[in-house]
């Protein structure tokens, strides 16, 4: 449907101080912009995702599907210090001709926002009709939606929150830990940490799922115990899975840019005053079974922001039901926005 695209730009300032001398951003389009840009769809990914959707949201992003692109532009950009073709660890420091590696300064997620508003300006984009995430992509959504609230029209936000919680903090400490076992950290090489890598998903998969799904997805079919267990085989697999598509200073770099997700940061002094400062119409999908972002978040989040609607969504597969149960988010975003046909 579409190739990986690149754009380079000068000086980028952080939040957090300090800067990348330049950022380059991978991303992919799909369809054609209107005259009036009516529809325009911006799609933010999540965590170890890239540019993409067509593949990873293939279910909502396609022709025929939800977000066909004989209807709509599609844009998608893979997030600042990933390993997807975005100005990252591994990527070339200018300054020094070197790899970034564990130099690569701290970034947040107002950091992502923010080279999105430059690719925005750099495509010609001036209105986008929906932003669309789930879990770290409802983060940048939001933060996009205060950033940038006469740009961004529309919002969906899935198994997501406001402000990272310390459950969320926790959980991503514990990763890093998992990687920094690993005797091979701190070596400046691609391969560093990559058994650490390994292990960190495990743990991650305990909370992208949930008791209930192992129990009916991974159950024994024989009492045979001189193997292992059919559970302990699939994490192996997941772990393995991912440690060769993905990078391990990128991980750790991106858990730490979750951590910084707060949308009242230096604007109001509460979540809740934030919350009612946003204008967008505004549909949040929680999962019902979701460990990781549990639909406490969601629920307040619909408390607070004026013009939302809230839909909760009955799914076996926990915090990774976003990614899986596309007829159910197609039914309630067709259902809740009136130009999206």
């Amino acid at each position: 449907m579409s190739e990986k695209q690149f754009h380079k730009f000068g000086r980028f300032e952080l939040e957090l101080g300090g800067y990348l001398p330049e950022l380059t951003l991978a991303y992919h389009t799909y369809g054609k912009m209107n005259d009036d840009q009516s529809n325009v769809v911006w799609v933010c990914h999540a965590l170890t995702a890239n540019s993409d959707p067509a593949v990873w949201w293939d279910g909502l992003v396609g022709e025929g599907k939800l977000f066909d692109p004989n209807k709509y532009f599609i844009v998608c950009a893979n997030i600042l210090g990933s390993c997807y073709g975005t100005t990252g660890p591994l990527s070339i420091n200018p300054e020094t001709g070197k790899e970034y590696y564990y130099s690569f300064p701290d970034v947040t997620i107002r950091d992502v926002v923010n080279s999105f508003v430059l690719l925005r300006k750099h495509l010609g984009i001036e209105k986008i009709k929906m932003a669309i995430g789930g879990s770290c992509g409802g983060y940048q959504v939001m933060e996009w939606g205060m950033m940038e609230p006469r740009v961004i029209e529309n919002m969906s936000i899935l198994c997501s929150s406001p402000k990272e919680a310390p459950w969320g903090v926790a959980i991503h400490s514990v990763h890093r830990s998992a990687i920094e076992l690993d005797a091979t950290w701190g070596e400046e090489t691609k391969e560093a940490g990559f058994e650490g890598m390994k292990r960190a998903r495990q743990v991650g998969l305990l909370f992208y799922r949930n008791h209930e799904a192992y129990n009916e997805r991974q159950k024994e079919e024989s009492e045979n115990i001189s193997k292992d267990f059919k559970v302990t085989t699939y994490l192996k697999y997941q772990g393995d899975k991912l440690a060769k598509r993905f990078n391990a200073i990128s991980y750790h770099k991106l858990t730490k840019v979750l951590d910084t997700h707060n949308i009242a940061r230096n604007r109001y002094d509460t979540i809740e005053e934030a919350l009612a400062s946003i204008g967008q119409k505004t549909l949040i999908i929680g999962i019902h079974s979701d460990l990781l972002c549990p639909i406490s978040e969601q629920l307040h989040m619909k408390d607070n922001i004026p013009n939302c609607e809230y839909h909760e969504i009955e799914s076996l597969y926990g915090h990774d039901g976003f990614l899986i149960e596309n007829d159910k988010i197609a039914e309630s975003i067709k259902g809740y926005f009136d130009f999206i046909k």
